[in-house]
Order: C-alpha cells, then structure tokens, then sequence
C-alpha cells in the first residue's frame, strides 16, 4: 500500500480510493511524497475523506501540510484527558495514582498489570519516542537525549538554565535549545514561559519544562514507585494538572496562553492562563492548602481570578 501511495500517479491513487467513503493512513511521513500524492488523491476524490495520522508533528506538517493547503485541517490527538475516563470526582480521584504514576496512554491506562503498564511504557520509551527524536537530521546520539530527558524529568516546576544544562551535559546552548524544539515537536515536553507585563520585580528569563504524559516522565527515570515511597509527588500533580487543562482546553478550542509566574523575592504561581485578554491563576498544590495570592500579584493584576487546586476541587477544572 506504501508504493501504491507514493505513485504519484493519480490513476493509481485514484484505484486505491475506489469505493471507499473513508481512507485512513497511519504513520503518514514514511511514505516518499505523501503530500503530493494526498493532493493528488483528494482533488480526484471530492467525496473520499481521508484521515492521515502520524506521531512526528515535524515530519507530518513538513510533508504534509504545504501540498494540503487549503485542503486539509490538522488534530492534535492526545492521550486520555481526565474528562474522558472519569465522569465525577470520586471517580477521578481514585485514578489518581495510576494517572500520576504511569499516565494516560491508552494502551497504558486499559492494562490493569501493573508489570505489563511497565512493559508498555519502556517500549514507547524505547521505541517511537526516541526514534521519532533521532530521525530528523539523522540524529544518532541517544545517550545524549535520554540523559537530556532524565535532566529535564527532575526539573519539573522549576526554572530552567539552558547554560546549566549545556555545561551539565558538555555540550553548548545552541545543542540543548534545539534539542529542546525536536522534543516539544514529538510532543514529549512543553515549555511554559514566563508571564510578565515588565513590573519591576517580575523575572522574565527561564522557561519550565512539562512532559505530555506523567508514565512518560517516570519511565524516563525508572520510577514508578507508589506515591508514598516517592519525594516527587508534588511534582506530578502540578505536571498532571496543568496538562490536563491544555489537552481539555484544546479539545474545547479554548483559546488560551499558558504561563508561570515569578518574582525575585520568590513569589510564585504555577500556571497562568489568558484566554482574550482574561487572566486565570492556578496555585496547584497536593496537600490540602489555601495559600492567598501574592500579594505582588493581587495588587497588580486584580482582575486575575485565583484559584488554589487540590484533589478536592480539582475535577471541576477538567470536565
């Protein structure tokens, strides 16, 4: 079926179509001049839908999306948003520490064996993650990503230096913030920049770094350890929630920026969201708590609503 895809013919894109109302095609940016050959297929097809799908965002928009123009809308299709399992709190909560733990991969979530979840993990690990990573340019260092990965597993929630992560890893600025890019567009982290309307004591240098999937995360470092034999906890929880509001609201077409905030004096808060100019703050926190905003924050931005997430309120921010 590749070959026949690949024809440029559109004859023989036209036979491949022939009496089907849906084409699906997966894993799309393998196959030589899949952009043409689409166009090919649904200008001579007006009433075949298809549907390509593929895990390598830069290949797919690459080959894909110049020749589709005008012709074609893309999806990003995440794993479960907690919307999608859970359907109230007690329910979301008693997932909880499967979610923290190993995510929310399908395939990972629908395995009740914790040793298969394991299994599962490490072949995505080892599989079509790093191997979507190191086929653009050609890459070939794996140790080097996967020590770049373990680095930025531990990172969670905190300001990064890509100075101090090039000179951890011996390597230059330059190497770490394009690594950095390939990894976001395989959609295994995402960075939240910092939020700042430029008050005087507003830090507005380092980005924090997420990752897509907790079971991801943890794999990455080989632990999935219960939550009480952890010291990491609060780092899931604000990792889970704040992707979970970036999947929902995508799903939702809510078109939000997402932000951290932060001053030199150390007053902080975890997520930020502005959709059309309305400020949302998240202080997201494991343990029951009611901090106050800070007050840096409350006096400047106070049209900013604030909220503190803890796993008693939380589902109503996911459904």
């Amino acid at each position: 079926m590749a070959t026949l895809l690949s024809s440029r013919r559109q004859d023989v894109l036209k036979n491949v179509a022939a009496g089907y109302d849906y084409i699906f095609i997966d894993e799309v940016q393998n196959i030589p001049y899949i952009g043409l050959n689409l166009k090919l297929l649904v200008d001579s097809q007006k009433d075949t839908g298809v549907f390509a799908t593929g895990s390598a965002s830069f290949d797919l928009r690459g080959q894909v999306g110049e020749p589709l123009t005008g012709r074609s809308r893309f999806f990003h299709l995440y794993p479960f948003i907690t919307k999608e399992i859970a359907d109230n709190l007690v329910t979301a909560t008693q997932m909880l520490p499967n979610l923290l733990i190993y995510g929310s991969y399908p395939q990972v979530f629908v395995e009740n064996n914790i040793f298969e979840k394991r299994h599962i993990l490490e072949s995505i690990r080892n599989g079509y993650l790093l191997k979507d990573v190191l086929q653009l340019d050609n890459l070939k260092d794996s140790l080097f990503v996967m020590n770049l990965l373990r680095y930025l597993a531990f990172q969670i929630g905190n300001d990064i230096s890509y100075n101090e992560i090039a000179n951890n890893l011996g390597t230059t600025v330059k190497t770490i913030q394009r690594y950095l890019d390939i990894l976001e567009k395989a959609f295994i982290i995402f960075r939240l920049q910092w939020f700042s309307r430029n008050l005087r004591k507003e830090i507005s240098k380092s980005p924090r770094i997420y990752f897509w999937d907790n079971g991801i995360r943890n794999i990455i470092i080989s632990n999935l350890n219960p939550l009480e034999n952890r010291d990491d906890t609060g780092k899931l929880w604000e990792n889970f929630f704040i992707l979970e509001r970036i999947k929902l609201n995508t799903y939702m077409q809510t078109y939000s920026n997402y932000y951290f905030w932060r001053t030199y004096d150390q007053q902080e808060i975890d997520l930020i969201e502005e959709t059309s100019g309305e400020l949302k703050a998240f202080e997201i926190k494991w343990k029951k708590q009611k901090p106050k905003p800070p007050k840096s924050f409350a006096d400047n931005y106070t049209d900013a609503k604030f909220t503190v997430i803890n796993r008693e309120n939380f589902f109503e921010f996911l459904k």
